[in-house]
């Protein structure tokens, strides 16, 4: 059964995974000073990262156009798949699946769209056992049934090193975040199965390190490991490097996507995970 797999830039695949595994990865889109950017092709995370704290006014976001997901359905489909499985982030948190469930309609069974109930690597991890399933000639009902089986052992959480991307994104209160600021304190967030929450929050960063540590080791035995960064590189292999965990598969070190960035701002640090 020829299965191809479309996601989305919130998935943050390395591109040699994505090209590996011959998986279609669109852009999401960021606006800034009046021009539209695809997310990783016409700005760098990099350099988003390091002109954010600066942009005046604040960078937003945007999914990119059903017609961009019925383009590269049609082609896919041309292209000899019988079957096309489209993962994304949740409604809730993005319009992203309602435009590739609003293009899916004019192809009918062909095109499954998939609710991941994650973002960032809590997505790619889902796309790769998707595509490593397919390679091994799982048919369309078991991957399904992974993907469904996958949603309760994967876990996102980050330790954010200021409220004020979250205030921007109207998530927090100006008070709430301007006390935050002013007292250095470090919130810690977590996705779970579609859904964003508090896990409270460090006074320090090196506190916030050690906590962001206890989270993952209360995981257990884990199947795979990816540490996420905006724009903290060196921490984000310090914090991999102290870790004490034995693992079966290379953990991943993932600057995040510059659409989920733009929520969470620069010198961000955390984790996507799968519970063995």
């Amino acid at each position: 059964m020829n299965i191809a797999i479309v996601t989305d830039s919130t998935a943050d695949l390395p591109p040699d995974l994505s090209e590996q595994y011959q998986i279609a990865v669109i852009p999401n889109l960021i606006m800034m000073g009046g021009d539209t950017l695809m997310d990783g092709v016409d700005i760098s995370r990099q350099e988003f990262y390091e002109r954010l704290p600066w942009i005046d006014p604040p960078p937003t976001t945007a999914t990119a156009s059903p017609g961009a997901y019925t383009d590269i359905y049609s082609r896919l489909l041309r292209q000899g798949a019988e079957y096309i499985l489209s993962i994304h982030p949740p409604a809730a948190l993005s319009g992203i699946l309602n435009a590739a469930s609003s293009a899916a309609q004019a192809f009918g069974d062909r095109v499954r769209v998939v609710d991941s109930r994650q973002v960032t690597l809590g997505l790619g991890f889902q796309v790769l056992a998707a595509a490593r399933a397919i390679r091994q000639g799982a048919n369309l009902e078991h991957v399904l049934r992974l993907l469904q089986e996958m949603h309760s052992r994967v876990r996102v959480v980050a330790m954010l090193d200021t409220l004020e991307y979250v205030r921007r994104s109207g998530r927090v209160s100006w008070a709430r975040a301007r006390l935050g600021n002013l007292l250095q304190i470090k919130p810690f967030i977590e996705l779970n199965d579609g859904s964003v929450s508090s896990l409270g929050e460090s006074r320090t960063r090196n506190k916030g390190s050690q906590r962001l540590k206890e989270f993952l080791y209360r995981l257990g035995k884990l199947e795979q490991l990816a540490i996420l960064h905006t724009n903290a590189e060196t921490e984000a292999r310090q914090f991999l490097e102290e870790l004490q965990l034995n693992l079966p598969s290379t953990p991943l070190i993932i600057n995040v996507t510059t659409v989920i960035g733009n929520h969470v701002g620069p010198n961000g640090l955390g984790f996507a995970a799968v519970i063995a």
